[in-house]
Parts: structure tokens; sequence; C-alpha cells
């Protein structure tokens, strides 16, 4: 058996959101102690098991970091701010690039044996029509289209130079994550699909015709283990699905739900100017957008990616995406059947 999958105290930020509850209960099934890391207003739900400590503290608190890694061998860093829109832009720098320098260093400090960054599938830019990317392919725009790419691409390469001193750190990259779980901003995807079920008529932006790659949330959460066992150190490692187009998507869950639902499509510069009008109306009432500008150019994109690397070096492994969809729609409905 390999160290790294032996009982051991691991470490994981971010550990209330969508991926990192899941994460920490699927450590927990294996038989780990977790150090949960929970600002005081974080929403704790799931996360209640006798080998679940929870660290009150955040990744901008050096102090707490340090706390919650003691006697850790392992750390999963996987806090970010990832929302459309900051009413303070600086927000993105201080959290994913700052919060990010801490959690290295406490993990220095602590002499942690092992991290696992989670960046994300963004930091890689946007692919060519026909042309499938992956860890290798360099990016074809300086350009980033969000403070949130940006950020995460400067996270990114620090972490590269961190293992290039000898830092223990394995990087993994997401691609858009959806399934079971909390729903939250961070679970986007499975929000869409509730609202189009419950007959919301979907936005197809340019006809629905751009592709992205879409991961189910476990078998995310199995690339983060897979990769603290067996990836390389300064590696990175892309942990998707299938490649899918946004009109494919709905008429997946249609296929799935038996039902035919209603679709309109919407031409980018309409979708701009929408854009534009939620950025000043954030800017002017505080209000926090449905979409800004940047991300309307990020969903004009293709995202086409492989995980060849991750399933040849670690094993991983993709659920189908139409059987994804379907376990996701069926946990919905059984969402819904409780709240009546």
């Amino acid at each position: 058996m390999n160290s790294l999958s032996k009982s051991t105290s691991v470490f994981v930020t971010g550990a209330t959101g969508f991926i990192g509850t899941k994460l920490v209960n699927e450590l927990v099934r294996k038989g780990h102690t977790v150090h949960a890391l929970s600002r005081s207003t974080s929403n704790r739900s799931g996360l209640e098991h006798e080998r679940i400590k929870i660290v009150e503290g955040d990744i901008l608190n050096r102090q707490s970091l340090e706390r919650g890694m003691e006697g850790c061998s392992q750390v999963y860093h996987l806090a970010a701010y990832a929302k459309n829109w900051a009413r303070d832009k600086s927000v993105f720098r201080v959290i994913n690039i700052e919060g990010t320098r801490n959690v290295f260093e406490a993990a220095k400090s602590t002499g942690v044996k092992r991290l696992v960054f989670t960046s994300t599938i963004v930091t890689f830019g946007p692919t060519r029509p026909g042309v499938v990317g992956n860890e290798s392919m360099p990016r074809i725009t300086p350009h980033y289209y969000t403070e949130y790419e940006e950020t995460k691409a400067i996270a990114e390469q620090e972490a590269l130079e961190y293992a290039s001193k000898e830092f223990p750190v394995v990087i993994v990259n997401p691609t858009r994550v959806y399934g079971p779980g909390k729903m939250t901003e961070g679970n986007s995807v499975s929000l869409m699909i509730d609202q189009y079920d419950r007959g919301m008529v979907p936005v197809l932006l340019n006809r629905g015709v751009n592709i992205g790659n879409y991961v189910y949330v476990d078998d995310l959460v199995s690339g983060h283990i897979l990769a603290m066992e067996h990836g390389k150190i300064g590696e990175r490692y892309i942990l998707g699905g299938e490649n899918i187009s946004l009109e494919r998507v709905y008429r997946t869950v249609d296929e799935v739900s038996g039902k035919k639902h209603f679709q309109t499509s919407l031409h980018p510069s309409l979708a701009m100017i929408y854009a534009k009008a939620e950025r000043l109306k954030a800017e002017l009432l505080r209000r926090y957008p449905q979409i800004t500008p940047g991300w309307v150019d990020t969903f004009l994109q293709d995202w086409v990616y492989s995980c060849t690397k991750a399933e040849k070096e670690l094993g991983y492994t993709i659920t189908p995406f139409k059987e994804g969809v379907r376990m996701t729609y069926e946990w919905l409905i059984e969402q819904r059947k409780k709240r009546k």
C-alpha cells in the first residue's frame, strides 16, 4: 500500500464548500482524520463526524493555518474566491494569491509531507476550434477574461516555483463540476439543471455551440485523492469528464428527465450589453450581478481538454456525462420531495 493512502491526519482548506465537503467525507470514509478549516460564518452542514475536527480560521490568518496543520502530513488546498464579482477587486488577489502563499508557507513550517493544490482549467486558457488541449499545451492568448482566471494563473505559477524548490506540491485543474451536494455558486451547473427542469427558460449564449468540459463531483474528489497518492511533485493534472456543448448539456437533461423544455438563444452582442448593465448595477447599487462581461467572454470560448494524463498516471476514471446527469437529476428530485 502507498504510504500516503494509510490512515493519517489531513488538513483541508475550502472544507465547507461544495467540493470540499465531499472531499472531507470521502477522506473520513477512507479512515483519515480531517482538520477542516472553516470561518465562523461558513455553512458547516455535512461535516458532522467524530473524525472531523473543525479548525476555525482563514487562509489569510497564518496562525490558524499552522494550528490546523499541526500533526497533519497531508494538505488539500481548495479555498479560493471563485465568484463572478467582488465589490473590491483586490479580494481576488488577496485570497487566491496571498492566501495560497500563506497555505504553502504554513505547510513548510509545520513539516507537511504532501500538498495538493486545486487550481482550475481556465489557467490553461481556451482552445482553438477542433483542438483538444492538455497540460503541456501553451496558452494561446495572453489575455485573461476574469480576475479569477488571472489570479488563479498567478497562484498556479507560484505553486510550480515552490515545487522547483523541492516543496511537495501537486496541482490539479478541475473543469466545470456538477453533481449532488451543496447548491452553492460552486455547483452552478447543478443549479442550472435544476432551474431548467423547473421550467425556467435557459438562455443559450451563441446558440449553445461553445464546448466545455464537465466533471462529476465524485470523480473530482477521487482525482484529488489519487493526486495525493500518486501525483508527481510539480506536475499538473486535468481532472475533467466529457467535452460537450451547452446545447448538448440541456438536451441530455431532456433525455434523462423525459421532458421537452423550451430554450432560447441570445446573440453574443446582446449578452455583452446585458452583462455590462449588470456590472454597472453592481457597482452603483452594490447588488451582486448575474453575470459580468468577463464571464460572457469566457463562455464564448471553447474549453476542450483531455484527462489522459490523469488517467495514465493517477488511475483517474470518468463517469459518462449522461450517467452523471441522471444521478444528479434523481438527487434533485429527492431534494424537492424532502422540502415538501
